[in-house]
Parts: structure tokens; C-alpha cells; sequence
């Protein structure tokens, strides 16, 4: 059964938290961001998002609260959620994932970085190179986990209802595209 609630994954720097929180104003729908909790979390324990991604390769508590926060917001309905796993905890929810090649997402990231205070204590950076290393390490550090854990890969984009390029389409068509094929979706 098709749940009132849209998940959207992609990569760095691809607009999941912007997007996510614009399609949800859009919707009138309430917005989670795993990235925002799990930073909170990081802060919590005195660590960087980056250390707080080692720290879960070996501690499972970390993303186990995380999922459960998400199969918690799972329970919901009208609810835009922008997580890199969100989509296989919610598989009844409208899978969306934004597509973004890295060297552009890299400046991206750098931006959103210097404009977001809780992003700026937990990513701990300040030129584009460290923070292309760090996207890099963190990603790999992810992409590991959720691996190990849970066999699954966010990259593939066959498990999604909708990929769309947010080089090509900026913030307002990207929610535009979003929220025209959640109603198609919706009505299927």
C-alpha cells in the first residue's frame, strides 16, 4: 500500500536537504532530515559527521538509531524524508533520487556548508579540496555500512520511482518534477 510520504536519496551535494524541505512546504507535509539527526547525534558525542561515520563502522548503535528514527517516521503520513536509506525502511513510500556528477557537487557542498551552522560544526572544513576528501571518505564510509549491514547499494537508481538530474534542473523545476510525479504516483 502507497504511503503519503516521499523519500528522497541521492548523493553529496545533489539538494536532497533543500529539495526535500521545499517539496514538503510544497505539500504541506512535515520534513526529516537523517543527515541533520545524524549530525545532532555526532555533536551529541563531541565528533564530526566524518568521525561519526568511522565510529559507526564499528559501532552499530549509531545507525541503529538512525533506522529506527526512520522506521519511526515510516508510522507517518505526510512526510518528505531526505536520507540515503530512508527509501528501504519506507519501501511503500514514492522513492526519489537525485543524480548529481561529483566534481559540481563539490562546490555545492562548500556553499551549504558555510551557510548552515549545525553543517559547519559537524563537517569541520573550509577549502573545496577538504571538503571533496571528506564527501569522498564519507561516502565510502556509508556506502560500506549500509553494505555490510543491511546489502544494500543507494547508488542504484532501479530502486527508485523517480531520478531526476539536479544539474540540469534547478532547485524550483527539480520540486516541480517531484511533486507533479508524487501525484501521478499518488493516483496509480
Amino acid at each position: 500500500m502507497k504511503k503519503e510520504i516521499i523519500t528522497i536519496c541521492g548523493g553529496l551535494g545533489s539538494g536532497k536537504s533543500s529539495t526535500a524541505k521545499k517539496v514538503a512546504q510544497t505539500l504541506g507535509y512535515k520534513h526529516f532530515s537523517s543527515g541533520d539527526f545524524f549530525r545532532e547525534v555526532g555533536l551529541k558525542l563531541g565528533l564530526s559527521v566524518n568521525e561519526v561515520n568511522i565510529r559507526a563502522e564499528t559501532d552499530p548503535r549509531i545507525d541503529e538509531m538512525t533506522d529506527q528514527k526512520l522506521r519511526d517516521m515510516g508510522k507517518e503520513n505526510k512526510v518528505v524524508i531526505d536520507s540515503r536509506t530512508a527509501y528501504h525502511w519506507i519501501p511503500e513510500s514514492f522513492k526519489v533520487y537525485l543524480d548529481l556528477p561529483t566534481e559540481i557537487a563539490k562546490g555545492r557542498i562548500l556553499n551549504s556548508v558555510k551557510a548552515d551552522k549545525l553543517r559547519e560544526q559537524s563537517e569541520q572544513v573550509s577549502t573545496s579540496e577538504e571538503v571533496f576528501q571528506k564527501m569522498h571518505e564519507r561516502f565510502q564510509s556509508e556506502q560500506k555500512r549500509y553494505w555490510d549491514l543491511y546489502k544494500i547499494n543507494n547508488t542504484d537508481k532501479n530502486q527508485f520511482d523517480l531520478v531526476v538530474d539536479t544539474n540540469k534542473n534547478n532547485l524550483e523545476q527539480v520540486v516541480a518534477i517531484v511533486v507533479s510525479e508524487y501525484k501521478k504516483w499518488r493516483e496509480k
